[in-house]
C-alpha cells in the first residue's frame, strides 16, 4: 500500500484529498494543527469516515510553521512505514485586503505557512525519497501563483515563490527519480477566502478612504458565486490530485490547473516552451527536462 502525507487535512481541499486518496486505496497520514482543540471537529469527521468505510487514514498533528512539529511527524511516518511515497503540501492561509495595510508581521505569517512551511515538509521527506529513487511531491499553489489579483498581494507573493521553488526542485530531482508537480486551483468554496485577519496597519488603511471597502465587496461577490448553482465542487480538485498521483511519472505535467482558470491554462501553455528553451539552450541543461 502506497502511503501519502496530506497537510492541512482538517477542512477544505485537504479534507477531500484525504478521503479521495484513502478511498482509492492509499494509506493517508492526515495532518492538521491542534487536532484535539481548534480542529477537533475535522479530526473526528475523518476518523468517523475512516471507521465507517474502513479507510487507512491516520490523523496526526502537524504545524508546518514549526521545525519541531515537522521533524516529529517525519519521525513518526518514517518510523512506522520506513518510506513516504507521496507528499501533498496543501496547508495554506489567505489574507484579503489592502496590501499596503497588512503589517510586516502579517506578511511573514503568510510566508511562514504558504512558503517556508512547504520547504520544511519537503526537506523532511526528500532524503528518504532520493535514497529510494522514487517519490512524488504535489504542491497546492493557486491561480494566484501565476496571475496577480489586486487585494491578494501578499498571498500572490507566497504562491509565486512556491511556484519558483517547486519548478526548481522538479528540475533538480528528476534525475534522482523524484517528481514534483504543482496544482493551481481556481476559486472554490472551501472557506479559505474568509479565514484571514483584517489589515493590521489601521493608519495606512484610513489613507485609502472609500477604497477600504473594495476588498469586502470583492469577497461578497465571491460569496454570492459560491452559493450559486455554478459554484465548483472542491471534490473535483481532490480528483485532480488523485489523477496526478496515479499518472505515470513521465506523463505528469509541471503544472495543472483545477477548476475555473481565468486564462491560466493558456498562460502555462505559452510559458512552458520559453522556460524549457531557457533551460536547454541558455543554461545548457537539457538533461534536466
Amino acid at each position: 500500500m502506497k502511503n501519502v502525507v496530506v497537510t492541512g487535512s482538517s477542512s477544505g481541499f485537504g479534507y477531500f484529498i484525504t478521503l479521495t486518496l484513502a478511498r482509492a486505496g492509499y494509506k493517508v497520514w492526515a495532518t492538521m494543527r491542534d487536532p484535539h482543540g481548534k480542529n477537533k471537529a475535522g479530526r473526528l469527521k475523518l476518523e468517523t469516515m475512516a471507521s465507517r468505510e474502513k479507510l487507512a487514514i491516520r490523523v496526526e498533528e502537524l504545524d508546518v510553521t514549526s521545525d519541531h512539529s515537522v521533524h516529529k511527524l517525519a519521525d513518526t511516518v518514517l518510523g512506522t512505514d520506513a518510506k513516504l511515497d507521496v507528499l501533498i503540501n496543501n496547508a495554506g492561509i489567505m489574507y484579503v485586503g489592502i496590501t499596503e495595510a497588512f503589517s510586516l508581521k502579517q506578511a511573514r505569517q503568510q510566508f511562514e505557512t504558504n512558503f517556508f512551511g512547504i520547504i520544511r515538509t519537503s526537506k523532511a521527506f526528500l532524503g528518504p525519497m532520493r535514497e529510494a529513487g522514487a517519490g512524488l511531491i504535489v504542491n497546492i499553489s493557486s491561480l494566484a501563483g501565476r496571475l496577480v489579483f489586486p487585494y491578494f498581494g501578499i498571498y500572490c507573493a507566497t504562491k509565486f515563490a512556491l511556484e519558483a521553488y517547486s519548478e526548481a526542485l522538479r528540475y533538480e530531482l528528476r534525475p534522482l527519480g523524484v517528481d514534483v508537480c504543482i496544482i493551481e486551483p481556481g476559486p472554490f468554496p472551501t472557506g479559505l477566502l474568509y479565514s484571514g485577519p483584517s489589515e493590521a496597519d489601521k493608519e495606512v488603511l484610513e489613507g485609502y478612504g472609500d477604497m477600504r471597502g473594495v476588498p469586502g465587496a470583492l469577497l461578497e461577490n465571491f460569496d454570492s458565486f459560491f452559493k450559486s448553482a455554478d459554484a465548483p465542487d472542491p471534490r473535483s480538485m481532490a480528483n485532480d490530485v488523485l489523477n496526478l498521483v496515479e499518472m505515470p511519472r513521465e506523463q505528469r505535467p509541471t503544472r495543472q490547473v483545477s477548476g475555473i482558470d481565468y486564462g491560466t491554462v493558456e498562460l502555462n501553455k505559452r510559458v512552458l516552451p520559453l522556460q524549457e528553451k531557457h533551460v536547454r539552450d541558455n543554461l545548457q541543461m537539457g538533461h534536466l527536462l
